[in-house]
């Protein structure tokens, strides 16, 4: 029997829905529905991302809504399902995964898929129960919006509802829903799945949907030889491998980049443990859980690409060419860096390459690795200096204040004879004024504990538009206090 919900035993969120995901049949997925929650109430709640929806204005007015958006009573026209996968976890083959705590709804007509997470147990759950915590959800809530405010590419998150029901982890903890937003969930770990357990014709498939959809031109092409998955192939590389540039550049660690938290569309994805830098720290390791640091920060591009691989792996007996299927994978090696070094010099506000630009990008990022200098403050006080022509705040970040000095002045002799107005410009463009620190989170976190979320909503709408100056909120600009280094981030959620 179908678990389609009817308008009149359901709430009416205003959207239509759309097979997407759910056309491909079950063997991809499970129909299920959430399992509900008792007393639901609002935590936070991004307007942006309901405008991306088309909900009404007054869309969290209603009761129904709270309801339904935590799983509490069903959608009208939705068809929820749970879907399953595979991957390989800290390098180690999983096997079968799945969501298993994640509900999707559906997928709008206007093509974006939305998903519960939290939202209770499926059949992919691995004796887990199926929720999320409200400490995990406000951070997955706040970081995908942040991450949309800085441009980088990512799923969105619609609103965090709470419970004052029990969920257990290292201690007893309240429950949690997000409402995530993607044009799509799909990852590596599907490929993988259907690879894994030679199901070659759900494989070409699941491929054939992800590229109907979301790359048409791989039908097109003419790249190794019209053979369109490995036109895929090479396309999400592509875009991985720009999307690590942008991780890199901003100093964001995910924490646990393993295939199945690796988006088929090249999105930010899975937010668990992950941080923005403080101090600058290459070897960096956010998640408490690695204990091998397999996840470090200067890790990530090199895992992105192992990622990958096993990708290839999976779609070889599509591609048919190991030899192809590798050649795929080749333009990660320059996409990534000239990514990264195309982003760096807009920090460093610079508009076009030169040679000398590389050894300027490498010697201040040696400057702040032996500093631990705070990464974000860095860069916006140097786009101040490159405004005003005050160096000092920039030279009191830096204990080897020599060190700074000869680095300043070939950043001085590169930008001879240029607008400083106009690099000023691109610098604030390109340097945030504020991140999601562990420590504003956790502030937020603990106040919402409270059932105070005005912390909450402050964040948001500072991340949102996170290049601002935002008078009135230098708080959540400055230095991290010291306590901040004693914040854990594990897998747990």
């Amino acid at each position: 029997m179908s678990l389609l919900a009817e308008d009149t035993e359901a709430a009416d969120l205003g959207l239509r829905w759309k097979p997407g995901f759910a056309a491909l049949g079950p063997a991809f997925f499970t129909e299920l529905r959430p399992t509900p929650l008792p007393d639901p109430y609002w935590v936070g709640r991004s307007e942006a991302v309901a405008r991306e929806l088309g909900l009404p204005t007054d869309w969290h007015e209603s009761k129904a809504t709270l309801a339904a958006l935590t799983g509490s009573m069903p959608v009208a026209g939705a068809r929820p399902i749970a879907t399953v996968y595979s991957g390989h976890q800290f390098g180690v083959w999983a096997g079968q995964l799945g969501d298993g705590r994640a509900i999707m709804l559906g997928e709008t007509d206007g093509g974006l898929e939305v998903q519960l997470k939290g939202a209770g147990r499926t059949p992919y759950s691995r004796g887990g129960d199926g929720r999320a915590v409200l400490r995990s959800s406000i951070r997955e809530f706040l970081c995908s919006e942040a991450m949309h405010g800085l441009g980088i590419p990512t799923t969105r998150a619609l609103c965090v509802t709470g419970s004052n029901a029990p969920v257990y982890r290292e201690e007893i903890e309240s429950a949690a829903v997000v409402t995530r937003v993607a044009p799509s969930f799909v990852r590596f770990g599907h490929f993988e799945h259907f690879a894994a357990n030679q199901r070659d014709e759900e494989l070409r498939a699941l491929a054939d949907y992800v590229i109907d959809r979301y790359y048409p031109a791989c039908r097109t092409t003419d790249r190794f030889g019209g053979n369109a998955y490995a036109a895929f192939l090479e396309a999400v590389s592509e875009r991985t491998a720009a999307l690590l540039a942008q991780w890199q550049v901003v100093g964001f660690c995910h924490g646990v980049m393993n295939t199945d938290n690796m988006s088929i569309l090249g999105l930010t994805i899975d937010y668990g443990p992950f941080q923005f830098l403080d101090g600058f720290d290459p070897r960096h390791i956010c998640n408490h859980s690695d204990t091998q640091g397999r996840y470090a920060f200067n890790q990530q591009p090199n895992v992105a690409y192992w990622n990958l691989f096993c990708l290839a792996q999976a779609l070889l007996p599509l591609i048919g060419d190991q030899e192809v299927a590798v050649a795929a994978l080749e333009s990660y090696k320059t996409v990534f860096p000239n990514e990264f070094e195309g982003r760096m010099r807009a920090k460093l506000g610079l508009t076009e390459a030169a040679e000398g630009d590389r050894p300027l990008i490498e010697g201040v990022l040696k400057l702040l690795a032996a500093g631990k200098v705070d990464y974000t403050i860095f860069w916006r006080r140097l786009s101040g200096y490159m405004a005003d022509g005050n160096v000092e705040p920039v030279r009191d970040l830096f204990l080897d204040r020599a060190g700074f000095d000869a680095w300043l002045l070939s950043f001085s002799q590169r930008h001879a004879g240029t607008d400083r107005a106009l690099a000023a410009e691109l610098m604030r463009r390109s340097n945030p004024k504020f991140v999601l620190r562990n420590h504003l989170g956790q502030q937020a976190i603990e106040a919402s504990q409270q059932k105070d979320h005005s912390g909450v909503a402050t964040l948001l709408a500072l991340l949102q538009t996170p290049f601002e100056e935002h008078p009135g909120a230098d708080a959540y600009a400055g230095f991290p206090p010291d306590w901040a280094s004693t914040i854990e981030i594990s897998c747990s959620s």
